[in-house]
């Protein structure tokens, strides 16, 4: 039985969840395997596959599915919502997050903290620091940090709502930042690699971004591996415009060593 099933059957969109989570980890899985992992018939996993298609969450193979963006279809064309990001690889998150903190953070700074739930991980790191100002375009960020009620100065940058990012872009966004002058931009992305940079599907995130790294002394990417090697439409920056690039322990060794290569300070948690 896999641990993360239970006695208690699960609803659809329980179910498909768990499925998205199982392919987050291993990109592709058989319709056995998912048959296995869920405890459910095969015509069930189908279902839940033909719908999540429909989503544009999964790609289905013969004999099996793949996460939408997964090795054979390299280019993201759409980001998950917040919710199912918070779903996948937290530990990993959590450790990115720690070296990163480690990395840059001192007190006494104005740090920027860009939409995400990797970057959110550095909010306990943060309200371990004093006399800190946190900008940031992440709504679910700021309720992070009030709720903590650490004496941390909170600016959120306003602007257009991405609901299903639970954070703002835009024009408004871009504005703000522009006014604010900050040690540390810490960016998120779904897709990032050597040779197109960092990358996002959604042309409202680019400003926000380039605002925030034009208005940073040191701008720290902060990405999980399994984003390696994926694209969007839309350029942010070259690696080599970052001060530091962070990202888990499964990056492939070649990857690293070509970064590196490349002049990229690289960390790895």
């Amino acid at each position: 039985m896999s641990e993360e099933t239970t006695d208690t059957p699960l609803i659809p969109d329980q179910r498909r969840e768990l499925l998205l989570k199982h392919l987050q980890r291993e990109r592709v899985l058989s319709v056995h395997q998912l048959t296995d992992l869920l405890e459910v018939s095969h015509m069930t996993v189908r279902r839940d596959i033909a719908t999540l298609e429909r989503e544009g969450r999964v790609v289905p193979v013969p004999g099996g599915v793949r996460i939408a963006g997964a090795p054979g279809s390299r280019h993201l064309a759409a980001e998950a919502s917040r919710l199912d990001k918070s779903m996948v690889e937290p530990a990993e998150k959590a450790a990115m997050a720690a070296r990163a903190a480690t990395e840059v953070l001192t007190e006494q700074m104005t740090v920027y903290l860009d939409a995400g739930t990797t970057i959110a991980q550095l909010v306990p790191h943060l309200v371990e620091l004093r006399g800190m100002t946190v900008v940031t375009n992440d709504f679910a960020i700021v309720d992070d940090l009030l709720v903590s009620e650490a004496d941390i100065e909170v600016i959120h940058v306003g602007g257009a709502v991405d609901r299903q990012n639970r954070s703002s872009v835009g024009v408004l966004a871009t504005a703000v930042l522009e006014r604010i002058a900050l040690d540390v931009a810490f960016i998120s992305s779904s897709s990032w690699d050597l040779r197109r940079g960092v990358t996002t599907p959604y042309p409202d995130k680019v400003a926000v971004k380039h605002a925030a790294m034009a208005a940073a002394t040191e701008s720290v990417l902060v990405a999980g591996s399994s984003k390696y090697g994926r694209f969007g439409m839309y350029r942010v920056c070259e690696l080599g415009d970052l001060s530091l690039v962070v990202t888990d322990s499964a990056l492939a060794p070649a990857d690293a060593e070509a970064i590196r290569a490349a002049g990229v300070k690289l960390a790895e948690a």
